[in-house]
């Protein structure tokens, strides 16, 4: 048998592990994946097009018309309500829903600050949806400028 085994792989220390057990530390299996992937998709898509370094507004505009060539469904600007104690004390609005499962927030900033993400988290409580995807256009390659969150 080879050395190199197809079967093994060396972790970063040069200790051979079998591919299986690799992919189970670095992949997990999240709900809605596979609609996840079609909305990172689309707004790579937009990203490449587009750049960085436009407002917000624009990415969401764009990102509705790849969505919608792409067949997915969304709400713009859902409005969610917002309760006190069993009292609406107002409501907010997150960018998209797509398909009633995914809460997508959009932003053009240099960083996502935890304000952010506890706004994403917020409105996901709110919605009652499990799935969150924070997408900051604003870098250089989309790839690093996306955030999954799972509540």
């Amino acid at each position: 048998m080879d050395r190199f085994d197809h079967k093994d792989s060396f972790n970063h220390r040069g200790h051979r592990e079998e591919n299986r057990t690799i992919m189970q530390k670095h992949t997990k299996n999240y709900e809605h994946d596979a609609l996840t992937h079609s909305i990172i998709g689309a707004a790579i898509e937009v990203h490449n097009e587009l750049g960085p370094g436009l407002l917000e507004n624009v990415y969401e505009n764009a990102l509705c018309i790849e969505l919608s060539r792409c067949n997915i469904p969304f709400e713009k600007q859902k409005q969610i309500a917002v309760s006190y104690k069993g009292e609406c004390v107002g409501d907010m609005y997150a960018d998209l829903v797509i398909e009633g499962k995914v809460i997508v927030e959009l932003k053009s900033v240099t960083e996502i600050a935890p304000i952010h993400k506890a706004q994403l988290l917020t409105y996901l409580k709110l919605a009652k949806i499990k799935t969150g995807l924070m997408i900051n256009f604003n870098a250089e390659k989309l790839k690093q400028g996306v955030r999954r969150f799972s509540v």
